[in-house]
Parts: structure tokens; C-alpha cells; sequence
């Protein structure tokens, strides 16, 4: 399955981000990972269950992938 980086928009609620893992987790897909310094998550989830957290308001869903420095 894909990974997908979950994070939470500035002012939404901390209830916001449990709502996502959940949506997540009902999809079947799960959590890989848990930010400390941001409020958000990888995880790893079906493709086609992408569009349900990306019409979420309070969430930014971003493709995992590997970042470089020049």
C-alpha cells in the first residue's frame, strides 16, 4: 500500500487528527509513524481511499517520499 503523509491544519483541533487516524484505520490502512514536532502521521492506506481524507478540511495529504539536501 502507499504511504501518505497525514498533517493537521493550523487551528484545527487536536479531535481533528483522531478523526483522521480513524478514517484510516476504516479504511484499512495503518499507522506507521507519529510526528513529535508537527501534529500528524504516516500511513500506509488502500489508494483509492486517499480521496476520503483529502476532502478533509482540517488535514493536509501529502505522498510519502524521500527528501534530499543539496
Amino acid at each position: 500500500m502507499p504511504a501518505y503523509n497525514v498533517t493537521l491544519k493550523s487551528g484545527a483541533s487536536p479531535e481533528e487528527l483522531e478523526a483522521a487516524k480513524k478514517k484510516v484505520t476504516d479504511s484499512g490502512g495503518k499507522i506507521v509513524n507519529e510526528f513529535k514536532l508537527i501534529k500528524g502521521f504516516t500511513a500506509e492506506f488502500p489508494k483509492d481511499a486517499v480521496h476520503s481524507l483529502e476532502t478533509n478540511d482540517h488535514v493536509t495529504v501529502e505522498a510519502d517520499g524521500e527528501v534530499k539536501t543539496q
